[in-house]
């Protein structure tokens, strides 16, 4: 049984900028099995955020190719990536993004409203997440009205609400305090165990580093064990 969410193939970025090409990512090959929790460090401007960018769909590679659940980018157009995007992955950034003028219930039901899903089944999906991240007791607050800790929890209920194959954190808990940090990383611990999800993270927190099983650093534009 194939158990890879995702592979790249020779992946390569680069930029051009009047007689001079940046190469941004260099012929990377990569495979996240099943329920894997990888996470990629490096200096700023290493290329990582850009690989990210490329194995969501969000970017075009300049060459190589990606496979994602059997399915490759480049065979789908922009609209069946899109939708495949919001259904097989989940992100979380270290801002956490909540829509400001929604409450926190419609805030993580909203991939699922984007999914077609009715609003009474999204928002029941929702709330059941909510529990998850133990939140429940929040839903009619808006963002502005609940701390950072609590907005990041929120950011990682939405990311899991249609259950994807894949969450990607880029600095998940860049922007928390240690207590809160903690939480945060507990919490992606626990769902990760739940659903089986697998996790691509990038992070310079030094105690999230010590905790994730499989470790990987970007380096001029190319990935290596570390």
């Amino acid at each position: 049984m194939n158990n890879i969410i995702i592979k790249c193939i020779n992946l390569t970025k680069s930029y051009q900028d009047g007689d001079f090409t940046f190469n941004i990512l260099k012929n990377i090959s990569f495979e996240l099995q099943k329920g894997d929790i990888v996470g990629i460090i490096g200096k700023s401007g290493s290329g990582k955020t850009t690989f990210l960018h490329l194995l969501a769909g969000l970017d075009t590679p300049t060459s190589g190719d990606i496979l994602f659940n059997n399915r490759l980018f480049s065979s789908m157009s922009c609209n069946q990536i899109s939708k495949f995007r919001n259904v097989e992955l989940g992100f979380i950034y270290q801002f956490h993004h909540l829509m400001l003028d929604f409450n926190i219930l419609e805030n993580v039901a909203m991939p699922l409203l984007i999914d077609n899903k009715s609003r009474k089944e999204s928002e029941e999906i929702a709330y059941k997440m909510l529990k998850k991240v133990k939140l429940e007791g929040k839903t009619k607050k808006y963002p502005s009205e609940i701390s950072g800790g609590e907005r990041q929890r929120v950011a990682v209920a939405r990311a899991f609400v249609n259950k994807p194959s894949l969450i990607i954190a880029d600095e998940p808990t860049g922007n928390l305090d240690k207590y809160n940090t903690n939480i945060i990383f507990d919490l992606m611990f626990q769902l990760n165990s739940d659903f089986n999800t697998s996790f691509l993270i990038v992070t310079h927190d030094p105690n999230l580093i010590k905790k994730i099983p499989i470790l990987l650093q970007m380096k001029n534009g190319q990935l290596f064990n570390y």
